[in-house]
């Protein structure tokens, strides 16, 4: 037997459930409301998030336990309060330095982790033996990852104009290319029709008892 507080919360689901499905009709107050419900208890949840698992343990708790020891972290305590001056319209360009920091440290750190993932695992991984797999299915594979890199990247190749013999590759270069997008896509499409399936799941089952 389902408590009160149970049962007020499966219809309480239903309700934001069927506001948010209502969107496929048009856009009207109810599709808005569960929006805004949606992102403020999104932010609310991350905000708490990162106070008790980020900024206080690996901050706050050091600092007190060992402030010599942990005096750097000062520095870091100081920029995200200057960026919290942006709230504050005379104090506001503080808060640019902080910014300025976290974006170029960040596009630093994307910049190695892309290099390392997307250009030398891809190199490494191209450079195989085709003949060296044990099964047909797998010397067919190999040389069509090779020839899927090798033209897709000369599809990219625009330092000479793609005519001729130069445009065999390319045209087979987009070929791989829209492969890989149409199986992105198609992986995408699949994810939210998973939602969906629950979702629907949810209304037949919990709710309704149809199912």
């Amino acid at each position: 037997m389902l408590s009160f507080m149970q049962i007020f919360g499966i219809w309480l689901s239903a309700l934001f459930t069927l506001s948010i499905f209502s969107f496929l009709y048009k856009d009207n107050p109810f599709y808005k409301f569960a929006e805004q419900v949606f992102v403020g208890l999104s932010a609310a949840y991350w905000l708490v998030y990162i106070i008790h698992s980020i900024i206080i343990p690996n901050l706050f708790a050091k600092l007190i336990g060992d402030f010599g020891g942990n005096a750097i972290l000062l520095i870091p305590a100081a920029l995200g309060l200057m960026m919290l001056l942006r709230l504050h319209p005379n104090t506001q360009w503080l808060s640019r330095y902080p910014m300025a920091i976290m974006i170029g440290t960040t596009a630093a750190i994307s910049l190695l982790r892309y290099l390392k993932s997307d250009i030398l695992f891809q190199v490494t991984a191209t450079m195989i033996n085709p003949l060296g797999g044990e099964t047909t299915g797998e010397i067919v594979g190999n040389f069509l990852l090779i020839l899927g890199t090798v033209c897709g990247v000369f599809f990219f190749y625009y330092s000479k104009k793609q005519e001729g013999i130069y445009k065999v590759p390319s045209k087979i270069g987009i070929w791989f290319l829209m492969i890989s997008f149409g199986a992105t896509f198609g992986y995408t499409v699949m994810a939210r029709v998973s939602l969906l399936i629950g979702r629907l799941e949810f209304l037949l089952r919990d709710w309704l008892k149809i199912i």
